[in-house]
């Protein structure tokens, strides 16, 4: 079981140097020209080369050892419940092993695996409130879950939606999961969430669990979600001219998840490529679920979407990082001053075939992770998951 973090700790100046390669972590300018980050107190404040940068007086000092610097990873779809544990799998430390995946920051498409899980609208709104509030004071590995994800239910009211965003709900859980699955009732609820601040997720394509139901393209546009959730199903997928007319018909986030149609995950991508909007894909996993607990899940999205894609792996990267904070409008995701000092460090595989990182990601090969950062604190070093990195980062002082 993971350590509790209940707050960060203050991490003080940090400087990390000697990076080899600086994934930003934005598509508009993905590798930066730059080889030092300094944070101060958990917040970036420097990025450069380490000539120009203020590295004195550094409470830690991380050598990179020419190592690959990325922001953290953000999975945009998960299913926690409470604490680091998931009944789905009956698994105690998941979320854990995804820190050693990468992954900083997780975001939840609602609660829904707790047993007996209330769907009366009192228990709906309560479960909520606590699990936002559980996983504010509780931070696995001091991976940051932004949890408390109602799943809406029929007979929800505006104030219902007031109530929940006036005590600190920002986020609605997979609509079409709960009783609400027509598009004429989710398109209100949705609207009345938005008024108040609450991010909407739909449910995309056939079931997944007793209870959730067919959502089709003409739904999900009629709700008119912020997000369309595994747009590759979760499982099953829509058939792909639906999900042509999900990328081109709306402006909404395109979530390609792990536990989906990687078929029709690609699919959507190269349509989102097409159309000229990679802005506009996130990335998931949709665990924990039927099929398990994938820790190193964002990694292998990334791989697969960049080999079988044919996309530049530095590419693929910002829709794991950046892509996914400015959607879910997170203060991480991307590698500029006054953002959260949330990094992985990693490097090629031992043995993959490529001649770096970029180029073994790009050939299908998972990278070494050498060590995770969050809010400039180290949580790991080198990872028990990925395989071994033939370079890692040394902690100088």
């Amino acid at each position: 079981m993971a350590d509790p973090t209940p707050v960060p700790a203050t991490a003080g100046k940090v400087v990390i140097r000697n990076i080899g390669l600086l994934l930003s972590g934005a598509l508009e300018r993905p590798i930066l020209d730059a080889d030092t980050v300094v944070s101060v107190d958990g917040r970036i404040t420097q990025v450069g080369k380490y000539k120009d940068c203020d590295t004195g007086a550094a409470r830690t000092t991380i050598d990179a050892k020419g190592c690959a610097l990325s922001p953290g990873l953000i999975d945009s779809h998960v299913h926690p419940v409470f604490g680091d544990w998931t009944p789905r799998q009956s698994q105690l430390g998941w979320i854990d092993s995804y820190l050693n995946g990468g992954v900083t920051t997780m975001i939840s498409a609602g609660e829904v695996h707790l047993p007996g899980r209330p769907r009366d609208i009192v228990g709906v709104k309560a479960m909520a409130i606590t699990a936002q509030r559980a996983f504010y004071n509780f931070r696995p590995g001091g991976v940051k879950v932004l949890a408390g994800a109602p799943t809406i239910e029929k007979g929800m009211v505006e104030q219902d939606f007031a109530d929940m965003a006036r005590d600190g709900v920002k986020l609605l859980g997979e609509v079409g999961l709960g009783t609400v699955k027509a598009g004429y009732e989710a398109k209100q609820m949705v609207a009345w969430a938005r008024k108040y601040g609450i991010q909407s997720t739909i449910h995309t394509g056939g079931p997944s669990v007793p209870g959730s139901g067919y959502i089709d393209a003409d739904t999900v546009l009629e709700a008119d979600a912020d997000v369309i959730g595994h747009i590759n199903g979760g499982h099953t997928a829509l058939p792909l001219k639906q999900i042509e007319c999900l990328c081109e018909g709306c402006g909404r986030a395109i979530e390609v998840v792990h536990n989906g149609n990687e078929y029709a995950g690609l699919h959507a991508v190269k349509i989102a490529k097409q159309i000229g909007q990679l802005e506009r894909v996130i990335l998931g996993t949709d665990s924990p679920a039927g099929s398990g607990v994938q820790p190193l899940g964002i990694l292998r999205m990334i791989a697969m979407l960049s080999s079988f894609g044919d996309m530049p792996a530095e590419t693929v990267f910002c829709f794991a990082t950046g892509n996914t904070a400015r959607t879910r409008d997170l203060d991480c995701g991307l590698i500029e001053v006054g953002r959260v000092a949330d990094f992985v460090l990693m490097d090629r595989a031992q043995h993959s075939a490529g001649r770096d990182l970029l180029a073994s990601v790009r050939g299908g090969d998972l990278p070494g992770i050498g060590m995770v950062i969050i809010d400039g604190i180290v949580r790991c070093q080198r990872s028990r998951n990925t395989p071994p990195a033939e370079r890692v980062p040394e902690l100088v002082a």
